[in-house]
């Protein structure tokens, strides 16, 4: 190849500029640090997931860093102990030495006998779960010095909340194949096919919000070939689940009257209403329940803050329903650990490019001075609550964590 009538070499062209590409790495380099991270075994029957994945551990480990992880821990998403070896993970049957690490990362909160594991001053990373908080959890973080960190809380770029995404994603998707293996003869349904076949007319979900475990639950029941109705009071998100779909949708707000009248002749409601804070209100009532075809099924998704309809209860992955009024419901919280491998590359996606990014700052405190995103997340900083809500909740003195870090930096 020429140019000009000189000679090109193709091997000239791809090394061209990689000394100077070098360069900027070392210096970057010269900032690295090698981290301990700890991937402890979930003991919550309820919790299939785990944090980061073998795929990711060999990212983690590339950058050189140490992953110590408990035997067992990835068993119930499909990964063996052999798969995180051959990623470069270190197996460990002692949970002293996983809880020992710089950084813990765990599916589910930690119990108060876990925390005394961990070294003074380490990083946890999880998420909070506020039906199960304690004043007694925060204050043996505050003893430990422990920041913490809530997944669920770490924003994007954008100002989403990615980790609230995608599993909110993963519910939409998973409460709309429940509803359909619910409605079997064999799970004590009422024995028809969600997407109906010729002649024969499929069948109606009922939707309650329009947010994103609506607009997958909705894409989902469509593919499937099901009848739709969605419900919310917010006509912006009316609209824009219905640009997202790109198709007329049978939307409405919530009109009591109307509302009790798809339900009479549902074959699947799902709640999927969010609260902002607090309990998430009841659009159904047991009344409107106790009028729906025997052998329907409700999926309440919102049961993690409560519930959106009246008659649900929290129920687990081993004893997935109750019937009441002849109505089956499903109200498992943690519904995204019934697809675990999924649901656990999501995570892992999320948590392993902060993971690495701390190793560039030289610490997760390096990243959390930098990273507005990360930052959002912190609610105990070495012995102080910097979450506004939980210091109020159990009456513990908030510290703003900008000023705290400030005055270390």
């Amino acid at each position: 190849m020429s140019s000009g009538g000189t000679k090109f070499n193709f091997s000239d062209f791809f090394t061209e500029g990689q000394y100077q590409t070098q360069a900027e790495v070392l210096e970057v380099s010269e900032k690295n640090k090698s981290i301990s991270i700890g991937i402890p075994k979930e003991h919550d029957n309820d919790e299939n997931r785990v944090p980061i994945v073998p795929n990711s551990i060999r990212s983690l480990v590339g950058y050189g860093h140490r992953i110590i992880l408990e035997k067992g821990t990835g068993l119930r998403s499909n990964f063996t102990d052999h798969d995180y070896a051959e990623s470069g993970a270190d197996i460990s049957p002692s949970k002293e030495k996983v809880f020992g690490c710089d950084v813990v990362v765990k599916a589910s909160p930690p119990e108060l006998d876990e925390i005394e594991l961990m070294s003074e001053g380490a990083i946890l990373i999880s998420p909070i779960i506020l039906p199960r908080m304690s004043e007694a959890y925060l204050l043996a973080l505050k003893k430990k010095k422990i920041i913490a960190i809530a997944m669920e809380y770490l924003e994007g770029e954008s100002g989403a909340f990615p980790l609230v995404r995608i599993m909110s994603e993963i519910a939409g998707m998973a409460s709309v194949f429940t509803a359909a293996e619910l409605l079997s003869y064999g799970q004590g349904g009422r024995g028809i096919l969600l997407g109906g076949v010729s002649g024969v007319p499929p069948a109606k979900v009922v939707i309650l919000g329009a947010g994103v475990v609506a607009e997958f639950a909705t894409k989902t029941a469509l593919g499937l070939g099901a009848s739709v109705r969605i419900f919310d009071n917010d006509i912006s998100k009316l609209m824009r689940i219905q640009n997202l779909i790109g198709r007329q949708l049978h939307t409405s707000t919530f009109n009591p009257v109307y509302l009790g009248y798809q339900l009479l002749s549902a074959d699947v409601v799902i709640g999927a209403i969010h609260s902002k804070s607090g309990r998430s209100p009841i659009l159904v009532t047991e009344e409107m329940v106790s009028k729906m075809k025997p052998g329907s099924v409700i999926v309440d998704v919102s049961i993690d803050q409560g519930g959106c309809i009246e008659t649900s209860e929290i129920t687990t992955h081993k004893n997935p329903t109750i019937v009441k009024h002849d109505i089956i419901h499903y109200g498992v919280p943690n519904i995204a650990s019934k697809v675990p491998r999924t649901a656990s590359a999501a995570i892992s996606n999320i948590i392993t490019p902060i993971l690495i990014k701390a190793g560039n700052y030289g610490s997760v405190e390096g990243l959390i001075y930098e990273g507005k995103g990360v930052r959002n997340g912190v609610y105990a900083y070495k012995g102080a609550i910097t979450n506004h809500y939980l210091s109020k909740r159990f009456g513990l003195k908030y510290q703003d964590l900008n000023l705290l870090i400030a005055s270390q930096f």
